[in-house]
């Protein structure tokens, strides 16, 4: 069980400005194998493309690219904190440790 999700909101703690750090944003995708998220908005990077049958044109194209997990930290109410599972009704749950609130 990854401890980031798809639909989570996240903070970049790591990194230089122009990845984003500091800036917060929505969780895409997560890739589990590679330990790497895509983040709304975060890591933007200009990808030249030739034109092909789906784009005519072709030109220059802005996308996310991945992140690593540890560079990104979940939201809670506004701030990050370190995510933490527990059992609750005998199924295992992920929490806030900074609260203690169960996540889902």
């Amino acid at each position: 069980m990854m401890k980031i999700k798809k639909g989570d909101t996240v903070r970049v703690i790591a990194g230089d400005k122009a990845k984003g750090k500091g800036k917060e944003g929505k969780v895409l995708s997560v890739d589990k194998k590679n330990g790497k998220v895509l983040v709304e908005g975060i890591n933007v990077v200009k990808k030249h493309t030739k034109p092909s049958v789906a784009n005519q044109n072709g030109g220059i194209v802005e996308k996310e690219a991945p992140v690593d997990i540890s560079n990104v930290m979940y939201v809670h109410k506004g701030t990050p904190t370190r995510v933490g599972f527990k059992e609750v009704d005998g199924k295992k749950v992920r929490f806030a440790k900074s609260t203690g609130d169960v996540i889902d």
